[in-house]
């Protein structure tokens, strides 16, 4: 997944919870990162965090952004975050659990871990 993320200036991560890695990796690489999550999380050094619900979301937290990715994202989510993405112009791509199938239309990316979806642009 870094692989494609790193290309882009800022990135935003939704539900980051305990898995910090990816965006302290982009960090590094040089992206400006924000991470969210529903609850109050600790990020490494570099990213900054942002308390929001992608249900819910606040538009000038994903205004900036390039992209806009999330790892293991459910079903339910996958339409809101898609609307997010393309309010903010922004690149859309996600991992989801196990065998859950995307809700929004996609292109499929095999990467080392299994499968990316990037949303599809002008899909409504």
């Amino acid at each position: 997944m870094i692989d494609y993320l790193r290309e882009y200036d800022r990135a935003v991560e939704i539900g980051i919870g305990r898995r910090t890695e990816l965006a302290a990796a982009l960090a590094k690489a040089g992206v400006s990162v924000i991470a969210t999550d529903v609850y109050r999380r600790e990020v490494p050094h570099g990213v900054r965090f942002v308390q929001d619900d992608i249900v819910d979301p606040d538009p000038a937290i994903y205004a900036d952004a390039d992209a806009i990715y999330a790892r293991n994202l459910p079903p339910e989510l996958h339409r809101p975050a898609l609307e997010v993405a393309r309010e903010a112009d922004a690149a859309f791509y996600f991992t989801t659990l196990g065998g859950d199938q995307p809700a929004v239309p996609v292109d499929r990316k095999t990467i080392e871990t299994g499968t990316l979806y990037v949303a599809r642009a002008g899909i409504q």
